[in-house]
């Protein structure tokens, strides 16, 4: 997690996020899993999204969490520099291999673009967590 947050934040630090900000892809996830496959899943997912944030310059966020009180409903907030970011993203072996791997623990996929209210100050929401 403290990995996370430092790439986060020299990410949204850098002039060339920055510059991008008009452009980001932001997308919330809801994804029902089998309650047979939840603790598989969600290491495969951890995994997933730690590869994502480390070895993609584009993947500025890919951030996912459950209900705590039903923990087969989980939420992934994923943020991106570009619609190319994302594309790309989609192409990578880690991302293939959640798919593939993931596929038969899945109930239902939901995908929800969003789009910032407040695109300037996320850069110090991110900052902040570094206090933590």
């Amino acid at each position: 997690m403290k990995y996370f947050l430092i790439a986060v934040l020299i990410l949204l630090s850098s002039g060339s996020v920055h510059a991008q900000k008009n452009n980001m892809m932001i997308r919330i996830s809801e994804i029902e899993i089998d309650s047979n496959y939840l603790e598989e899943y969600k290491a495969i997912l951890k995994e997933e999204s730690g590869a994502s944030v480390k070895l993609e310059p584009g993947v500025i966020a890919i951030y996912p969490m459950y209900q705590k009180e039903n923990p087969t409903q989980v939420r992934i907030l994923e943020i991106y520099a570009n619609r190319e970011a994302y594309e790309l993203h989609l192409k990578t072996p880690h991302f293939q291999t959640y798919k593939t791997t993931t596929l038969k623990m899945v109930k239902s996929l939901k995908l929800i673009d969003m789009e910032a209210i407040d695109v300037e100050t996320m850069p110090d929401i991110f900052r902040k967590l570094k206090l933590y």
